[in-house]
């Protein structure tokens, strides 16, 4: 039995609005502290304007909230509201560049206009530099807000413009750091193409999606010159996904930083490697914990083999492997007579 969240009174002191990579406005409300599910809550994000219309939510007004699956504060009604204020608009203009918002028709989301706004480069170089994107270590936010401050960086290649001479000025760095940052960008060039992919933040594309975009298409030309019938035809793909592709890479923007990139000596093919054929056709799942292979590490070993890795238990699923603690899709695997494996049953199999 899953007993009801806690929900709890508290007022609505302010909202802040904060812009993130996309230029997307999310507004995020901040209450009276007050201790919820064993913790003390004091914001929460409200979404976008439709949602602070339909609540009727005003600066000042009391609110009922609750902790969504016991983790994340959501606001989930108005008590009661001061006559006199109304509800809560987000602004005109952005918070971060001050340049006008758009809505598109259709959309909820309230977006900054301005391509070279500093909270979007802020967020997108942080992304662009993660560890599933371009992976380079030592570039974290407080690291990249410096660099932005400077006006060092503008864009991801900037980062490939980076001299030693501009790091060893900039305050805690020492020769030593200055070199190795160097050499993770450096590094950073002969990344796989689906990582740089992944780090554009292309809309509804993530990780799992820029590989398999990189397999059918293995370089970033034959990327931007696919039409949507041969990128929607990928498995897993659809019509918004595809479409989302398209216009990204028709961007006169995305042309020139790609053609920048390259210049830059970052690398643009997929160097395919020949899959074999044992697991061909068969899908896995993984649940529970494994004890001496990663996930992401079980993962490869299937799609190198053919194999297909699936997050989810079905009829067509062809062998769970269930490590410590595994849950509801061992159970429902015993349910529909789906093979399950140890995962040295699981390891054995590609030896």
């Amino acid at each position: 039995y899953k007993y009801p969240p806690e929900e709890k009174e508290t007022i609505l002191k302010n909202i802040e609005v904060n812009v993130g990579r996309t230029g997307t406005l999310t507004p995020t409300g901040v209450f009276e502290p007050v201790l919820l599910a064993g913790t003390t809550v004091s914001r929460a994000v409200l979404h976008n304007q439709d949602f602070i219309n339909e609540k009727g939510i005003k600066i000042g007004c009391r609110v009922i909230i609750r902790k969504a699956g016991d983790i994340i504060p959501e606001v989930v009604s108005v008590v009661e509201s001061p006559a006199d204020a109304p509800v809560y608009v987000l602004p005109d203009e952005c918070p971060s560049c001050g340049q006008p918002v758009s809505k598109t028709e259709g959309e909820s989301a309230v977006c900054c206009t301005n391509p070279e706004c500093p909270a979007q480069l802020l967020r997108k170089l942080i992304h662009f530099c993660s560890r599933d994107a371009m992976d380079i270590e030592g570039l974290g936010p407080a690291v990249l807000n410096t660099l932005i401050e400077k006006n060092l960086v503008r864009s991801p290649y900037d980062l490939y413009e980076l001299k030693y001479d501009d790091l060893i000025e900039l305050e805690g760095f020492a020769n030593k750091s200055a070199d190795n940052l160097l050499a993770a960008i450096e590094k950073s060039k002969s990344a796989d193409l689906y990582r740089l992919v992944y780090s554009f933040g292309i809309p509804h594309i993530g990780l799992k999606a820029a590989k398999l975009l990189c397999e059918t298409f293995p370089s970033i030309d034959a990327i931007a010159s696919a039409d949507v019938e041969s990128i929607s035809a990928i498995d897993g793909f659809g019509v918004i996904m595809a479409q989302s592709v398209i216009d990204y890479f028709s961007k006169d923007t995305v042309k020139k930083q790609i053609e920048l990139l390259s210049g830059a000596g970052v690398n643009m093919k997929t160097e395919l490697e020949e899959k074999g054929t044992k697991l061909s056709g068969i899908t896995f799942v993984l649940t529970g914990t494994l004890s001496k292979l990663t996930r992401k590490e079980a993962t490869e070993m299937i799609e190198k083999e053919g194999g297909k890795a699936s997050s989810s238990v079905s009829k067509k699923t062809g062998y769970v492997v269930a490590g410590e603690e595994a849950g509801s899709k061992l159970d429902k695997a015993n349910t529909l007579g789906i093979p399950v494996l140890t995962e040295d049953e699981f390891i054995k199999m590609f030896e």
